[in-house]
């Protein structure tokens, strides 16, 4: 009933003979064979069959829910991609709540989206082909939050509100928002105008930011809401300039796992290792969008090093009194000085 582009219309028999799948026991191949489709089919599958032949999958979907529903031949329902667990440790649920959706993907906003994809510095192809996949698909997402960054400043910045701001929460009118973020004219406002005065400097002290660091997979959802958010709420020249994304850490070639017991936090390296030896462990371990791999034999290797190196320091800072002074006088004083001055100058 689907047509998909590379697939054809059978696209489950397709990826199955060309993946030679034999049984329902290929588990890692299906996991492929479902990534290489449904995404696809979402995106790019065109309806060849029924009341909707020749709509897009995308679209064609929100109407097929809605008919089935006012029919009364469905209900809404939902579940996770795969089994949840919070930090907690509890097996999480779809709660059925009645909320808003934001509409990631309205054309015009979409194209804000874009342009400012454009513009951004991602550091590597691999990070700006998944921004342009997400922009292609992401659509309705909800929007649940019961508190977060309006809360915290009114709060003066104690995320328990022991602490109450001097700025009143009736007080942020929609004036007093587009003065601090928008270039908006001053408001005529109960705050006072150096306090408004600060707000704006302080704003304008971090934005545009010139770069976030973060997970590639947050890719797929926070850091492309990022960008829609921004080109939403804020005049251009305040849009993100830059996104840098990296791959997971790993602990001696195995993901990290709280449940496995592989699992190491960055306070537990120090400890362990040193603040020196955890950053050797750390600058060997990778870079870029592949995963890193932090293996504890370079940490414990580098506290060997640093421990000779240490004791090298303190033979020669022993022995100074009974070593060579004044200005460069053999070829090698001459060599050595000149590949220090290079060395000051590359830096």
């Amino acid at each position: 009933i689907i047509n998909i582009p590379e697939f054809g219309d059978k696209s489950a028999e397709k990826v199955c003979l060309d993946l030679k799948i034999k049984s329902q026991n290929d588990k890692e191949k299906l996991a492929e064979a479902k990534r290489m489709t449904y995404l696809k089919g979402f995106t790019d599958g065109v309806m060849i069959a029924g009341e909707f032949d020749g709509r897009k999958v995308q679209e064609a979907k929100p109407l097929i829910k809605n008919k089935l529903l006012g029919e009364g031949s469905a209900v809404l329902y939902s579940e996770p991609e795969k089994k949840v667990m919070s930090r907690s440790g509890d097996e999480c649920v779809v709660a059925l709540t009645d909320q808003w959706y934001i509409t990631y993907g309205e054309t015009e906003w979409k194209q804000k989206a874009v342009k400012c994809l454009e513009n951004m510095n991602t550091f590597s192809a691999e990070t700006r082909n998944g921004f342009e996949h997400t922009l292609g698909w992401l659509n309705q997402w909800a929007c649940s939050r019961s508190f977060g960054l309006v809360a915290h400043h009114l709060q003066n910045g104690n995320m328990y509100g022991e602490e109450i701001s001097s700025i009143k929460p009736e007080e942020m009118t929609d004036e007093v928002w587009e003065y601090v973020f928008c270039d908006g004219p001053a408001p005529n406002s109960s705050i006072s105008p150096a306090l408004l005065s600060k707000m704006k400097q302080e704003f304008k002290y971090w934005y545009p930011f010139d770069i976030r660091v973060s997970g590639k997979d947050l890719i797929q959802n926070h850091l492309t809401f990022s960008i829609y958010n921004h080109t939403a709420l804020l005049p251009e020249h305040h849009w993100p300039r830059g996104f840098r994304c990296n791959g997971h850490l790993m602990l001696n070639s195995e993901k990290m796992s709280k449940s496995t017991g592989n699992f190491l936090t960055l306070k537990e390296a120090i400890i362990r290792y040193s603040s020196d030896a955890t950053r050797f462990a750390l600058a060997d371990a990778g870079d870029g969008m592949d995963d890193a791999n932090f293996v504890t034999e370079t940490a414990n290797a580098a506290i060997l090093r640093l421990t000779k190196e240490i004791a090298w320091m303190e033979e020669v800072i022993a022995a100074e009194s009974s070593l060579r002074g004044g200005p460069p006088s053999t070829y090698a004083d001459h060599v050595f000085a000149n590949e220090i001055n290079i060395a000051v100058k590359e830096t």
